[in-house]
């Protein structure tokens, strides 16, 4: 007599490491060439630059339509990244990725800029075949993936393979399971960094290479205050420290905008592990891109600029957030990757 199975219940939550990698050896995530050691993080997938972008006279979503035909409506010219190519602040590209995405029931996705691709004012975004919004991957989806790319400040070398966002695959709708305020930190002699405008070449893939001061300036605060002028790029830090538990995962947020005329510019992940114990990153803050609207503001010390969500992952990762190596595990106020400390 056969026994009558149940049906399992699938287990709801953003997927850590362990099973990302078993979504690469079932063919659920391929790519042009072989996935790189360190290309799995804890609970996300760093994504590479393909050999081809073009310069777009404007920004898409693909709708009814693919990339690739999107970009023929509206492609001003082609940009070989083979050997690198140089991406100039306030023009807009559309890159192919080596990653693309077979994603079977239940399971979708979510990109979001890498923390070193938001400290220098590049926005990115995620596109997939016929999407109808920025970086979100339904469930099902069979194809390509492409990347917006717009510096805002500075101008970059970039080359194929160089990683300038993320993903992160969601088994089902993961809960909310809590929201913490992200106040910003404005006691230190140096409060912060504002991007200088007309600076030079930021090699995206060059690590400690470069001298802080010809892109930065240090800002001191008054009285526990930070004015924001327009349009300006701005690196803070938080004022409390985070702390990722290692069974789950966070996103930073931007918050109502009717509570300040700026945002936090990018969102951004904390994969599990960032700022515990357990990973040796006691103490961490959270690293803040801002930028200020249409009016000055005036930022006061402890004011809350973003939001952190968490969710739970659906098992606990085989490894943590910096056990392959980590510019930013115990950081406080810290620059992109690509410049060496400030001071030095």
């Amino acid at each position: 007599m056969s026994e009558t199975r149940r049906p399992v219940q699938q287990i709801v939550g953003i997927l850590p490491c362990q099973a990302i990698e078993a979504l690469i050896a079932n063919g659920a995530i391929a790519a042009d060439s072989a996935f790189e050691p360190d290309q799995v993080q804890p609970a996300s997938l760093d994504l590479r630059l393909g050999g081809r972008a073009w310069r777009v006279r404007a920004s898409f979503l693909p709708g009814r339509h693919t990339v690739r035909e999107r970009i023929a409506e509206v492609a001003m010219h082609p940009v070989d990244l083979t050997h690198g190519a140089v991406l100039e602040r306030g023009c807009v590209y559309i890159a192919e990725l080596q990653e693309r995405l077979k994603l079977p029931a239940g399971v979708s996705a979510r990109a979001n800029p890498k923390s070193s691709t938001g400290r220098v004012d590049v926005f990115v975004r995620l596109l997939t075949d016929r999407g109808n919004a920025f970086d979100d991957v339904d469930e099902h989806y069979d194809g390509p993936l492409y990347m917006e790319i717009a510096p805002q400040t500075f101008s970059v070398l970039v080359r194929a393979g160089t990683r300038l966002n993320q993903l992160r695959l969601k088994a089902g709708q993961p809960p909310r399971l809590r929201t913490e305020s992200v106040g910003v930190d404005l006691t230190g002699e140096i409060a912060g960094f504002r991007g200088r405008r007309h600076a030079g070449l930021v090699d995206l893939d060059k690590e400690d290479g470069h001298d802080p001061r010809d892109f930065w300036e240090p800002l001191r605060p008054q009285n526990g205050q930070l004015l924001l002028d327009p349009g300006e790029f701005y690196i803070l830090a938080s004022k409390g420290a985070v702390e990722i538990p290692v069974l789950e995962a966070a996103e930073m947020t931007p918050i109502d905008p009717s509570v300040g005329e700026f945002r936090v510019h990018y969102a951004g992940f904390f994969d599990p592990g960032f700022g515990t114990d357990e990973a040796h990153g006691k103490g961490s803050r959270g690293v803040l891109e801002v930028r200020s609207h249409e009016t000055p503001f005036i930022l006061e010390d402890g004011q809350t600029v973003a939001r952190l969500v968490y969710e739970p992952l659906t098992e606990k990762p085989d490894r943590l957030y910096g056990d392959l190596g980590s510019h930013y595990q115990r950081q406080g106020l810290k620059l992109s990757k690509h410049f060496r400390v400030w001071g030095e």
